[in-house]
């Protein structure tokens, strides 16, 4: 039986969704036992983005830093707790494998913050220096 173009088109948005479904899932769920479970001494950090590959093997999760903790030590920190992360998140999320977290530093809100200075910046008249 061949495949026809419509059907593929309907299987690979069924697949997109269920990836992004999945993706918001294992976000959720690990914000929740990073705040439960890793106590970092003077920062904020968030999980602001899962990206899951389609087979499921591996979940690129990108956090931000907020704080005086230096960012190499929050994200050693987070690697020390990886494996233990990732069993919790077993028994939390039922999946086909249990994906190998990988933690990237998203420093997409900093870079936002910098952009609103620099437009703010721009928009403030220089005053006429006599």
């Amino acid at each position: 039986m061949a495949i026809t173009p419509l059907l593929q088109h309907a299987i690979l948005h069924f697949m997109k969704h269920r990836l992004l479904r999945v993706n918001e899932i294992v976000k959720r769920e690990l914000s929740v036992l990073l705040a439960r479970d890793v106590a970092f001494d003077d920062a904020l950090v968030t999980v602001n983005q899962v990206k899951v590959t389609p087979d499921l093997k591996k979940a690129h999760v990108f956090v931000s830093v907020l704080g005086s903790e230096p960012k190499a030590s929050v994200m050693a920190k987070l690697e020390t707790h990886r494996t233990i992360l990732q069993a919790d998140l077993t028994k939390r999320v039922v999946l086909k494998y249990t994906p190998h977290l990988v933690f990237h530093l998203d420093d997409s809100i900093e870079r936002g913050t910098r952009i609103i200075e620099i437009l703010q910046e721009l928009e403030t008249p220089k005053s006429d220096k006599k």
